[in-house]
């Protein structure tokens, strides 16, 4: 049965929430910029830190891939803690540490402390994008968040784009106040968290209620309007939200998810490699990598619209996650087959679009069924499962290029995990949204105000 909406206009509903967008989501889509710089700054200091360290390809890769361990092992608690102490206060401590943390890899002096950091840096992310994730669960009904979620992952595109101009221009100023290059790319990075823990802690609500900038009604509508979803969707929240991790429906989309976050920081953490490859300067190179994270912010922003403007429901809705999938696995293997750098370059610009874009429609998914503490517990954990395809991806990426020697036979070790994520998308997500669909009917009418 549909959720009972406040009685107001359409034209105030629509004001409210595009007065939380620009609000809310610039602010949210500069932290996500820079979480993602600082997560991709890793691909580009390689470049030199390597050599200067002595690493293999296999041995840089596998400390690149324990910040995901980290990741993995705290972002349940840090998103249950987020929960309890609000976003402001919890953001604001993550946004520090993994500033101090990314500053202190610029000082790295082996493998072994490089292997430390990274699994460090992983531990004091915990928990942001989950969290994210979950706070826009408390600031905008259902119909729109799977736009808002394409908002705020252009900025993993721009943070792409801008990591791989600054990245390459980074490594240009080794030997200035006597530090490398890659050196230069850490500090550069990790100082805007620090400054940003600041603005944080100024200027962000934990919620609608407290929002200086929403009216009293604004506030009442919003309150309703989500009270009224959770009621009428039969959502669940576990009196204890660690129970979300035994919920089967969790540990299905955990399942699933896994494919993506592999593709994608296996494309991402390998593209400067490829593009190199080439025979390109590193400012080259910074530039030109640009050009398929524009066109990743196009993708991000076209498909969770096209989804909310067709009003896709069912199978559709689902074909809004598995095509843009397929497209990434299908650009991912063109670019081994296909021969020329420039129409292999192409083919990793179509793969990079499909891949991230496949997000935010998934995205909206664990919000149709989980509320509360139990969300952010869910959300935590179907992301961190999930991001244990980074800790794949970097690890067998390299150890495919030393065994092989060639820098794009790893994409297709992508593609065909991508290709296969995809087809088990299909199955999980249908079946959910049948579950949801179901419950909702059999749910009673939710008590107005």
């Amino acid at each position: 049965m549909p959720p009972t909406q406040p009685l107001v206009s359409e034209e105030f509903a629509e004001s409210t929430v595009r007065t939380v967008t620009l609000r809310l989501m610039p602010l949210l889509g500069l932290l996500y910029l820079i979480a993602y710089i600082d997560r991709q700054n890793v691909s580009y200091a390689k470049l030199d830190m390597v050599g200067s360290l002595g690493l293999s390809e296999t041995a840089y890769g596998l400390g690149a891939s324990l910040f995901f361990l980290g990741y993995f092992l705290f972002e349940v608690p840090a998103n249950v803690f987020l929960e309890r102490v609000g976003a402001r206060v919890w953001f604001a401590r993550i946004m520090f540490t993994w500033g101090i943390v990314t500053i202190l890899l610029g000082f790295t002096q082996n493998a072994a402390m490089f292997y430390v950091l990274r699994f460090l840096l992983g531990a004091a992310e915990a928990g942001f994008f989950p969290g994210v994730l979950f706070a826009l669960t408390l600031w905008f009904p259902q119909a729109h968040r799977a736009r808002m979620i394409g908002w705020f992952m252009i900025a993993s595109a721009v943070a792409n784009a801008v990591g791989a101009a600054i990245g390459g221009a980074l490594l240009g100023l080794d030997g200035v106040l006597g530090l490398a290059g890659w050196q230069w790319v850490f500090l550069a990075t990790g100082a805007p968290a620090i400054l940003m823990t600041a603005v944080v802690l100024l200027i962000l609500p934990n919620g609608p209620e407290t929002a200086p900038w929403l009216s009293q009604d604004q506030r009442a509508w919003l309150a309703q309007t989500l009270r009224a979803e959770r009621e009428s969707g039969g959502l669940v929240d576990h009196g204890n939200p660690f129970a979300a991790l035994l919920d089967k429906r969790v540990l299905m989309l955990a399942g699933v998810y896994v494919s993506l976050p592999l593709a994608a920081y296996g494309l991402g953490y390998w593209l400067p490699t490829v593009v190199k490859g080439f025979g390109v300067s590193n400012l080259t190179n910074g530039f030109l990598n640009i050009i398929p994270w524009a066109a990743t912010a196009v993708a991000l922003w076209w498909v969770p619209r096209h989804a909310a403007r067709t009003g896709a429901q069912g199978n559709a809705l689902t074909w809004h996650v598995v095509g843009p999938a397929l497209v990434g696995a299908t650009g991912l293997a063109l670019s081994v087959i296909l021969p020329g750098n420039a129409v292999k370059f192409v083919c990793l610009c179509v793969a990079a679009a499909g891949t991230f874009s496949a997000q935010p429609v998934f995205w909206s998914m664990p919000a149709t069924f989980l509320r509360g503490a139990t969300a952010a517990a869910g959300i935590a954990a179907i992301n961190s499962v999930g991001n244990l395809g980074g800790f794949v991806a970097q690890n067998m990426v390299p150890f495919i290029r030393d065994q092989t020697q060639s820098d794009l036979v790893p994409m297709l070790f992508l593609s065909a995990c991508l290709a296969i994520g995809a087809g088990l998308m299909f199955i999980v997500l249908s079946a959910l949204r049948r579950d949801a669909a179901k419950r909702a009917a059999a749910s009673p009418a939710p008590r107005t105000a």
